[in-house]
Order: C-alpha cells, then structure tokens, then sequence
C-alpha cells in the first residue's frame, strides 16, 4: 500500500535554462532589425513571446520607462521595465506602425481585434491609433473571428525560428527557447541583488514560490557555497 505522504508528494520541479550574460550577448549579435528588439524585450523586459507580440501602443509608456502587459497569463496586467538601450528602436518601430495604420486607413482596413468586452463598450477604439499592434505583419488578412479584413501582429512561429537560428549561431549548446530569456531576465536581476518581490511583480507571479525557483537557480550555479578544493 503507498503510504499518505507519497500520494500527497509533488513531482520535483525541474530548474530552468538560463542563458549567461554573455551567451546573451552573443546571441544577440546574430539577430538584426524588428527581430533584435524583440528579442531584446524578451530578455530587457522578462516578456513572455505572446506578450511581445501583443504590444500595443498604448502599453507602452516612454517618461516612466516601462511596458504596461496587459491581459497577462492568468488574464492579469501587470507594469514591466521598459529598458532605455531599446527605447530609440521602438520608436522607430512605431514609426512603422504609424505608416501602416495610415496605409490601412485609406483602404479601410485600420480596424483592429480588441478583447470582446472592450469592442463592445468602446467600439470606436478598434480603429484608433493607440490600439494598433506595434509589432505587425507586413500584410493585412482575413480574421476568421470576425471575418474582417485587417492587419494582425506578427506570428509567434516566425519568432521562435529567428531564436531557434540565433541560438545555434552562437554557438549555445542548451536547450532553450524564447522563453529562456525570461528565465534569465529573473536570475540576473536576482544575481544584481533586487529584491525577490520584485521580480515577482514584475514577471506578474501571483504565487511567490514561482519566483523562488530562480533563487535554486542561483545557488545550484555555486554562487553559494565554496568548494572545498578551493581551501587546499
């Protein structure tokens, strides 16, 4: 008969990959243009790759220097860093974006798909300037939702291949992914001695030992305790 404890024991939880600063680096020198910012905003803003895809104007706020995420995993907002380095590159995307709603706006085609309670309540806003996806697709389409025909953000497929490419370019023999940015977002602000609660928040973990994960990271790495070849 299996004993109480061991019905009741949960799987152990497996440590993340994280990359190094300079693994970082380095692949971040293999990616160029609208694909290097959004890169750079996986990693500079602890984003989740939906959540960079999503951006909209609106969420962006340049006097504070951060991102406003909305409608989060576990349809929560929570407010982000906005890295300065990545500030003069996404506004010039938004240049971008500025031309592609100006674009659509003479073929009718400016409207864009907003969460079902907003459309409803502010149905203006789907065609206003502020609401426009920051990373689009450079071609409009038919939303099968709607069946509209408008410009949808750029797919998630194309992002995880430009990663996938850039991490073997680099030479970087882990088994990562977009989201290992993330990962590492949360270990070297906890390796720059922020606070734990902190990077809760800012990775939006409604349960603080999410985040205490990444403080194992830390410690498996032998940041904490000496060996004892080093005492010889």
């Amino acid at each position: 008969m299996v004993g109480i404890d061991a019905v009741r024991a949960k799987p152990s939880q497996k440590l993340p990959v994280v990359f190094t600063r300079n693994e970082v680096r380095t692949i971040l020198e293999q990616v160029a243009g609208t694909n290097r910012l959004m890169v750079q905003l996986l990693y500079g803003s602890g984003l989740r790759l939906m959540e960079v895809l999503r951006l909209r104007v609106k969420d962006v706020n340049f006097d504070h220097h951060c991102i406003i995420v909305r409608d989060g995993k576990g349809r929560k907002d929570r407010v982000t860093i906005l890295p300065e380095p990545v500030e003069p590159s996404l506004k010039q995307q938004m240049q971008k974006t500025r031309h592609f709603y100006e674009m659509d706006q003479i073929d009718g085609h400016h409207e864009v798909w907003m969460p079902n309670a907003l459309a409803k309540k502010y149905p203006s806003e789907a065609k206003s300037y502020h609401w426009q996806y920051i990373f689009q697709s450079p071609k409009v389409s038919v939303d099968p939702r709607s069946g509209l025909t408008r410009r949808h953000h750029l797919s998630d497929s194309q992002l995880q291949n430009v990663v996938k490419s850039a991490i073997r370019s680099a030479g970087v023999e882990k088994h990562a992914s977009c989201h290992t940015f993330r990962h590492s977002f949360a270990t070297h602000l906890l390796e720059d001695g922020y606070d734990i609660r902190t990077v809760q928040e800012l990775l939006g973990h409604k349960d603080i030992r999410t985040t205490q994960i990444y403080t194992h990271v830390l410690n498996k790495g032998g940041n904490a305790v000496k060996s004892p070849l080093s005492r010889l």
